[in-house]
């Protein structure tokens, strides 16, 4: 117990530094899950579902209470107009999650490694810090989210139910030295869940199916509306999260593959395929809360509904089924505790990747979350649910913020010959890839500009 952070420990067995890197590869991160799963499978559909589960644990990110806040607000004012930035959000964030995990089978670092193992001291150092607030930021919307689902469900108030979100900390150790197998059968239970609660509300909302392929058909006020622009830009900034990116690089590693050039590649289509098809799932419910929002309160003349507590309350008495709204706070709760889980994972892998420091799993999960905590409960006691919101606003910012610091350097680092070799993307996907990047940039910077704005407003 006296040393409550340690050095990895050295590898005597990894290559020297390549051609492309500063540093020689270290110590994988996730050391204790790092090539446990065996993927060595006969016939296509037994190795996809041995390769399945890093994509579902990615895929929560893009469903958290930071989605539901803009995929709300966007459907209650818009109708189904903005079902055509969830879907080109989802469309980047295949692109940008495919890229992460090629970077992490092609060079068997996850993308903090890589960062280390380019830049220079000072510069990781940079990136490392920025991480780590988005990362607390990404944690404080979780807390928010799972506290107002205890409020809705049991009538906890909000400060107390902030307090018992620190008992998760216990739930995600016990998953850790349980298997990292359990850990995703759990995620992939929950995101179930959350999807057969939003499958329920879609049936009895009932919702113009033509409208809502009309919706999917980008319009032009998207652009000239500043309104819809602002919440265009919220459901991106909410969608696309930089931890996912390192995550995924990371425990794609933990997959038991051949390394050798067809081993790789092979790995690379099959947990490309379990990443698609797990973010397809993170539209479905994305687009499905917003639909559930247009349906329910747009077209009943509430468009004013911006807030998850607001949607809950008139659930039930708009679409006259009972249990609609408790049904809503379950799929809450289940989304904040699902998100809590891959966070906890991210921030083992930036600590370890960035640093090359192992920080024991408990400790650096009470300090995450007091960072957390401690401001949520000072907001909910002193400006009641009110402040919570814009608190969970701000959270989004800070995401935003980060997002660019961790995109540039994938797309970098996987167009780069001397680091990817034959993995290098195609000079199409070079293309599609900054072309997404430099997208992010400019409107997550507009989204910042505005949501500073209103925060001060």
């Amino acid at each position: 117990m006296a040393h409550t952070i340690s050095p990895l420990p050295p590898s005597d067995s990894e290559p020297p530094a390549k051609p492309g890197w500063r540093r020689s590869r270290s110590a994988p991160s996730l050391a204790e899950a790092h090539r446990t799963i065996d993927v060595q499978k006969k016939g296509w559909w037994r190795k996809i579902l041995a390769f399945s589960g890093p994509g579902y644990l990615v895929a929560v990110g893009y469903m958290d209470p930071g989605n539901w806040a803009t995929d709300i607000a966007g459907g209650a004012r818009f109708g189904y107009a903005l079902l055509s930035v969830v879907l080109v959000s989802n469309i980047i964030a295949v692109l940008l999650q495919g890229l992460a995990l090629k970077l992490g089978i092609a060079t068997g670092r996850d993308l903090a490694q890589a960062c280390r193992d380019h830049y220079s001291r000072p510069v990781s150092i940079a990136l490392w810090i920025g991480c780590e607030i988005a990362i607390a930021a990404c944690d404080l919307a979780e807390v928010i989210g799972s506290a107002i689902a205890l409020k809705l469900l049991f009538n906890i108030p909000l400060t107390l139910g902030i307090l018992i979100t620190a008992a998760d900390v216990l739930l995600v150790l016990v998953l850790q030295h349980r298997g990292f197998r359990l850990l995703e059968a759990i995620v992939i239970t929950l995101i179930a869940t959350i999807g057969a609660c939003f499958l329920f509300e879609m049936f009895i909302s009932r919702p113009h199916l033509a409208s809502v392929a009309l919706g999917l058909i980008p319009e032009r006020s998207i652009l000239t509306d500043h309104a819809q622009l602002y919440i265009a830009i919220g459901i991106l900034g909410a969608t696309v999260m930089p931890h996912n990116l390192y995550l995924h690089s990371s425990i794609v590693q933990t997959r038991r593959y051949e390394e050798t050039s067809e081993g790789k590649r092979e790995a690379v289509r099959y947990a490309f395929v379990d990443s698609t098809i797990a973010l397809t799932l993170a539209l479905f419910i994305n687009a499905a809360i917003l639909i559930v929002a247009a349906a329910t309160f747009h077209f009943s003349g509430y468009t004013g509904v911006a807030e998850i507590q607001d949607a809950y309350k008139l659930l039930t008495p708009l679409l006259g089924v009972t249990g609609a709204s408790a049904i809503f706070a379950l799929a809450l709760l289940a989304s904040g505790q699902n998100s809590t889980l891959t966070g906890t994972l991210a921030g083992q892998i930036v600590m370890e990747g960035f640093l090359d420091l192992r920080l024991r799993p408990w400790v650096r999960r009470l300090i995450t979350r007091a960072i957390a905590i401690v401001p949520a409960v000072i907001v909910s006691i002193v400006a009641g649910e009110d402040g919570t919101a814009k608190l969970l606003i701000l959270s989004q910012v800070i995401l935003s913020l980060q997002l660019s610091f961790a995109v540039v350097p994938l797309v970098q680092f996987t167009g780069d010959r001397a680091k990817m070799g034959e993995f290098t993307n195609p000079g199409w996907v070079k293309f599609l890839a900054w072309t997404a990047a430099v997208f992010i940039a400019l409107l997550n910077v507009w989204l910042i500009v505005q949501s500073v704005t209103e925060w001060l407003a």
